[in-house]
């Protein structure tokens, strides 16, 4: 992901599969709580007014819209979490794994998903 681009920014773009498919509109950003890097998410896709979180890495912002490396099915079946929320770390876990993306082994006592904006506590 682009470190360079305001969070914020995100939100209202739409968000195209690998395919060029429309998946949605970028609902919410969540930011990890370590380093305060864009890591996650939340488009809305329409289906139910549900919203499908993406990874941020290795997403890409082309031009106005999001560009996400996976197919269409895969990200409508992402668990869903609600938005407006912190992201527990066996959330994060969850998402990290139906993407089939590596991630080292967090500490315990680490939180994860932030949303942009939102105070540390």
């Amino acid at each position: 992901m682009q470190t360079d681009i305001d969070p914020r920014s995100l939100i209202g773009r739409k968000a195209f599969d690998r395919n060029g498919d429309k998946i949605g509109t970028v609902d919410e950003v969540y930011l990890d709580d370590a380093t305060g890097v864009p890591e996650w998410a939340a488009v809305r896709t329409g289906l139910f007014s549900r919203d499908a979180f993406v990874p941020l890495e290795p997403s890409k912002v082309v031009e106005d819209s999001l560009r996400v490396p996976y197919d269409r099915s895969l990200i409508k079946e992402a668990p869903d979490f609600g938005v407006g929320r912190h992201l527990s770390p066996e959330q994060e876990l969850q998402l990290y794994h139906h993407y089939g993306l590596d991630i080292s082994s967090p500490a315990p006592d680490r939180d994860f998903g932030r949303l942009a904006g939102e105070d540390p506590a």
